[in-house]
């Protein structure tokens, strides 16, 4: 696969403008239900109390929710081109995955975990040698509960990595992924702050718990489409990363798909 150069795409950065915008939006639905379970009763008032709650949870718990700022989930392009992308590195897979895809001709972004990457730099190193990119994926991918962390912590989460990420890579990180991809409405504020754009996906195989090669590479190959952003992992407990994501690979190649590295 070749890799696409980004000046073929529009501008892909979107970090959030309005990172508070949600808080008004929620206090305006709260001030609706009150009045409208004054006036009219408890059997109006009390499903738009509900329904406002149900939207939050809907836009933290779905990893393309807008709800609280932008999100990049696919590439604009009819092209039948991917963007790689290879979460919660660097592990004891690093330099093989590194190999595997020096193979095969391809670039990809690593989602990083910075406290792995403090224990590890060197391993980050070669990525960046290799031609590859980094991203932030949170200081300590706490994957139980980011979904519910407050300001402060998210705040710790993503620029306290950030900064580690920075020093140890040369160069600041332009993407972020949320831990699992769940985005609650603290994470908007640290990204507008660094000028982050969070990222998402648009084909994903469950790699991080399913280790058959054939059954991710199915999953992904059914949302396959232009402009996708593939979703791989690297040092999962199955310990079959290295197989899964040559499968992927060969089989996106098979359907004619080319590999994009944006930036």
């Amino acid at each position: 696969m070749i890799r696409v150069m980004e000046s073929a795409f529009p501008a892909l950065d979107h970090p959030p403008r309005r990172p508070h915008a949600w808080a008004w939006a929620f206090a305006g639905a709260q001030l609706l239900a009150a009045a409208l379970w004054w006036r009219l009763g408890w059997h109006v008032g009390l499903p738009v109390l509900l329904l406002s709650h149900a939207v939050v949870v809907w836009g933290t718990f779905r990893p393309r929710s807008a709800l609280f700022g932008p999100v990049l989930w696919r590439l604009p392009t009819r092209e039948r081109v991917a963007w790689i992308t290879i979460d919660d590195g660097p592990s004891d897979d690093t330099r093989a995955m590194l190999d595997l895809l020096d193979a095969r001709g391809i670039r990809a972004t690593f989602f990083v975990v910075a406290d792995r990457a403090r224990a590890r730099p060197e391993l980050v190193h070669e990525m960046i040698r290799r031609g590859h990119a980094i991203g932030n994926h949170s200081a300590a991918h706490p994957a139980g509960w980011f979904w519910a962390l407050g300001p402060k912590r998210m705040s710790r989460e993503i620029e306290g990595a950030q900064a580690v990420l920075t020093e140890i890579a040369g160069v600041a990180p332009r993407w972020f992924r949320a831990v699992v991809g769940m985005s609650n409405p603290f994470v908007a504020a640290p990204l507008a702050r660094l000028g982050l754009t969070r990222v998402a996906w648009s084909a994903r195989g469950y790699d991080a718990v399913e280790g058959d090669p054939a059954v991710v590479s199915r999953r992904i190959l059914r949302t396959l489409a232009p402009g996708a952003i593939v979703l791989l992992h690297e040092g999962s407990p199955h310990r079959r990363n290295l197989e899964v994501v040559a499968r992927v690979l060969d089989d996106i190649a098979a359907r004619g798909y080319r590999t994009v590295l944006p930036g």
